[in-house]
C-alpha cells in the first residue's frame, strides 16, 4: 500500500526514518554531554536554547515555505544540518575537543530542523488527498516510533565511549538525506508570485502569522491538540516521578525461570517500551481499519482511550493495572495520531500550509510546558485529583476539536450552496 502514495511522500518517510535513526543515537544524550562539559544548570539552559531556536527557525521556514516553495527550504535546511554535523565532527576528534563549538553547531541543526519541518509537513499535504492522509500520517508516525528505538538503543549502547564514531554516522545519514530530498522530491507547490526583499523581513512575517491566529477554527483545533498532547508530555513529569516515588522496589519473578529488580524508574521505562512497541507493532492494522472510515468519531474514540490510560497511570500503584493502562492508550494513540493529522490537514487555508505547520508546532510547546507545570503540581494535588485533571484534559480536547469541525463543515456546506 506504500507504493500507492505519491513519490514525495515515500521520499519524505525514508528520508525521516534515516535521520530519526542517527538523531536518536546522538541528541537525547546531549544534555549529559553538556553536563559532563559544564554543569547541570547550564546545560539545562543550553538545551532550552536550542528548544526556542528550532521553534524560531519554524515560524520563519513556515513562511518562507510558502513564499519561496517547500523543496528550496527542505535542500537548504538539510545542507544545514550537514554542515553542523562536520562541524561537531571537528571538535570532538581525539584531537581536539570544543563543548562549545560543539553547541553552536548543535544550535545550526536545531535551527535547520526547525525550517525543514513545517515546509515537510505543508509538501506531504501539497501531494496527499483526504483519503489518503490517514493511512499516510499512520505509516509515517511508525516509520518514526520505530527509527526513534532503534537510534536510542543504539545510543544507549555507544554514545558514552563512541561519540565521535556516532557523529561519523550523523554525517552519512545527513548526506544521504541530503541528496535524496535534493534529486529524488519534486515541488509540486507553485509559489505565487515573486518575493521581494522586503517580503523577508519581520513585518510581513507576523503579518502572515497575524492572518494565522485569526483562524479561530485552526485555533480551536489547535487548542484541542494542545490537551491531548499535555497528557503525553506528563509521562516524563508528573508520572515518572510519582512511580518512581510510590513503587515499592521489589524482585518480579518469571515462572521460576529468571528473576530481576523492579523499581519506579524500571516500571517507566518497561511501560515505555511496550507503549512503542505496540505502535510498531499494530500502526499498520489500524490504518488498514481507519482506512474509508469516518475519522472525526475515531479521533473522539482515540481521545477518550488515550486519555483513561493515562489517568489511570496518575493514581494506581498495581503493575497489572499500569500495563493495561498502557495498552489503552496505546490503542487510543493509534486512533487519534493518524486520524487528527489528517483532519488537521483539512482545516488549514491551502495558500498558507507552511505557515499553518509552523504555527502547528507552537502546539507541541506548550504542551511541553502544561507537562513541566503537572511535575509542579501534581506532587501537592494527588494522584486521584491528576486523574480527574488528565480527564478534563481529555474533555477539552474533545470539545474544542469538535467546535473547530463543525465550524468547518458549516462552511464547506455554505460553499457547496
Amino acid at each position: 500500500m506504500l507504493r500507492t502514495l505519491h513519490p514525495n511522500i515515500r521520499i519524505r518517510i525514508y528520508t525521516t526514518f534515516l535521520s530519526k535513526i542517527g538523531g536518536s543515537t546522538v541528541f537525547p544524550f546531549m544534555a549529559i554531554y553538556f553536563t559532563r562539559e559544564f554543569n547541570a544548570s547550564v546545560a539545562g539552559i543550553l538545551v532550552l536554547i536550542q528548544i526556542i531556536a528550532q521553534f524560531a527557525a519554524g515560524l520563519y521556514g513556515g513562511y518562507l515555505a510558502d513564499l519561496l516553495g517547500r523543496k528550496k527550504i527542505m535542500v537548504v535546511g538539510e545542507f544545514m544540518k550537514v554542515a553542523g554535523f562536520i562541524g561537531m565532527f571537528a571538535v570532538n576528534s581525539p584531537l581536539f575537543i570544543s563543548p562549545t563549538i560543539t553547541f553552536l553547531m548543535m544550535l545550526l541543526t536545531n535551527v535547520a530542523s526547525g525550517l525543514i519541518s513545517p515546509a515537510a509537513e505543508a509538501m506531504l499535504i501539497d501531494v496527499s488527498t483526504k483519503e489518503t492522509r490517514a493511512f499516510m500520517y499512520s505509516i509515517n508516525y511508525w516509520a518514526v516510533n520505530l527509527s526513534v528505538m532503534i537510534g536510542f538503543i543504539a545510543g544507549g549502547w555507544f554514545f558514552e565511549h563512541h561519540f565521535f564514531q556516532l557523529i561519523g554516522v550523523l554525517i552519512g545519514m545527513g548526506l544521504l538525506t541530503l541528496c535524496m530530498t535534493a534529486f529524488f522530491i519534486n515541488d509540486t507547490y507553485q509559489v505565487q508570485g515573486k518575493g521581494t526583499s522586503g517580503q523577508y523581513g519581520v513585518k510581513p512575517l507576523i503579518k502572515s502569522y497575524e492572518i494565522v491566529m485569526k483562524d479561530w477554527t485552526f485555533m480551536a483545533f489547535s487548542l484541542g491538540g494542545v490537551a491531548i498532547l499535555a497528557l503525553e508530555f506528563q509521562r516524563n513529569n508528573y508520572i515518572s516521578v510519582r512511580l518512581k516515588d510510590e513503587i515499592i522496589p521489589r524482585t518480579v519473578h518469571f515462572f521460576n525461570v529468571f528473576s530481576f529488580d523492579l523499581d519506579g524508574i524500571k516500571l517507566l521505562s518497561l511501560l515505555t517500551v511496550i507503549n512503542t512497541l505496540m505502535i510498531i507493532l499494530f500502526t499498520g492494522i489500524a490504518a488498514k481499519w481507519i482506512r474509508e472510515k469516518r475519522e472525526e468519531p475515531i479521533m473522539y474514540a482515540g481521545f477518550t482511550l488515550f486519555g483513561l490510560g493515562f489517568s489511570i497511570l496518575a493514581f494506581s500503584t498495581s503493575i497489572p493495572v499500569l500495563f493495561l493502562a498502557v495498552v489503552i492508550l496505546s490503542v487510543g494513540e493509534l486512533l487519534y495520531v493518524p486520524t487528527r493529522q489528517s483532519m488537521l490537514a483539512e482545516i488549514v487555508d491551502d495558500s498558507k500550509r507552511g505557515a499553518y505547520m509552523a504555527m502547528n508546532g507552537l502546539v507541541v510547546q506548550v504542551a511541553k510546558m502544561m507537562g513541566a507545570l503537572g511535575l509542579m503540581i501534581g506532587t501537592s494535588l494527588g494522584g486521584v485529583v491528576m486523574a480527574l485533571a488528565f480527564l478534563l484534559l481529555t474533555f477539552v480536547g474533545i470539545v474544542m476539536s469538535r467546535i473547530a469541525l463543525l465550524k468547518t463543515n458549516r462552511q464547506l456546506k455554505k460553499a457547496l450552496s
